[in-house]
């Protein structure tokens, strides 16, 4: 039995480097039969040490998992075929036509790509907003159920060139239809909220095989990122200092050249003119004319907002709130500029009950329905 124990009982060295512990190699001595522990004081702390600082990196370091795929869909711009801001002057040349063939990234619970993840009505065409904490990992399953190749490329990220998903390196920058691909990203300190920034920051994803047919696809999606100790539990990344969040894009989508479903063309064009004018949709989140609804919050609630701008030249947008003002970078305003591949976050507090307008506030733009409302209600 004496010998059996001592082959279990292996001499073991430990290099401690531990902040707040004695520098140098522990030397662990296995009990002799019959003798009784004799721990030091040093001993204990290397051992308290040990398993504060495991437990302390399983807490902040975690990989999330994802499971996406992209998928043709049928995107309906003013479900209510109507203007919900000025209803008496109807949706004008860019409601003729309303529903279109796309593309979207969906969300699923597992490996079985069976059940969806449900979203937020107010994210419209948005694809799913991943989540992480600086120090995380992330491993997106990316499934093609689409009928061309398509590609994940996140902004802000790190990842090397087999998990960039552009510019043709890799099987992640070119995935057929009915394949899958997995990409790996890191969440390092470069990827967080910066020293003028507030808890968490927001960054882009998009397929990139062609990258400007496939944004205007709707192909588009989110990844939000909490400085590291700020989110609110190791099973929950998003920050703790807000009560509620929204990210909107402004992007005017050009359907010159796409497919409109035959049930979604309320009336014919014109005109050439009219229809170059009426396939360029002028939404928030994939919506016009008030269309995108579920921007609501309570009284007093810290309100987070990811702003998303893309698109060409035409897409200048200066995002605008009505009854309320925001801090940009520490900055006092109640409008934010966006240009194509600008993501912007703002702070506000939900002061004032109502219902009030949010905005593009280029006139144009205005003209052509890039408005929708956001609701105060009173704290229950």
């Amino acid at each position: 039995m004496r010998s059996v124990l001592k082959a279990h009982f292996l001499k073991m060295s430990l290099n401690i480097t531990s902040p707040g512990l004695p520098q140098g190699t522990y030397k662990l001595r296995p009990l002799r039969l019959n003798e009784k522990p004799r721990f030091t004081s040093n001993i204990f702390l290397v051992f308290i040490g040990m398993m504060l600082c495991f437990f302390t990196v399983t807490a902040e370091a975690a990989t999330r998992e994802y499971w996406i795929a992209a998928e043709k869909v049928e995107w309906n711009y003013a479900p209510s075929g109507q203007n919900l801001i000025r209803p008496n002057m109807g949706l004008d040349v860019w409601g003729k036509a309303l529903v279109y063939e796309k593309y979207r990234y969906i969300q699923y619970t597992d490996n079985t790509y069976t059940t969806q993840v449900e979203q937020p009505m107010w994210m419209g065409i948005l694809g799913p907003q991943l989540h992480a904490v600086e120090g995380d990992s992330i491993k997106v399953h990316f499934l093609n159920r689409a009928d061309k190749p398509l590609s994940i490329h996140v902004h802000g990220l790190q990842y090397d060139e087999d998990n960039e998903g552009a510019d043709m390196k890799g099987s992640g920058a070119f995935v057929k239809p009915g394949s899958m691909f997995t990409y790996h990203w890191e969440v390092d300190s470069d990827s967080a909220p910066g020293p003028n920034d507030p808890s968490s920051i927001v960054w882009l994803y998009h397929s990139h095989v062609n990258a400007v047919t496939e944004v205007y696809d709707g192909l588009i999606g989110t990844v939000v990122v909490t400085k590291k100790g700020m989110a609110r539990a190791s099973d929950d990344p998003r920050p703790k200092d807000i009560d509620k969040a929204f990210t909107t894009l402004f992007l005017i989508f050009n359907e010159n050249d796409r497919k409109i479903v035959e049930s979604g063309q309320n009336e014919a064009y014109a005109s050439p003119e009219e229809a170059e004018e009426g396939n360029l949709k002028h939404a928030i989140n994939g919506f016009i004319f008030g269309n995108l609804q579920g921007l609501e919050v309570e009284q007093h609630d810290r309100v987070r907002w990811y702003l998303i701008g893309l698109g060409t030249e035409v897409d200048m947008h200066t995002a605008h709130w009505h009854g309320q003002t925001v801090l940009n970078a520490g900055k006092r305003t109640d409008v934010v500029e966006l240009l194509p591949g600008s993501m912007v976050t703002v702070d506000m507090i939900a002061k004032t009950p109502g219902n009030w307008l949010y905005h593009c506030h280029v006139a144009d733009h205005i003209t052509a329905g890039m408005n929708t409302r956001w609701r105060v209600v009173p704290k229950r």
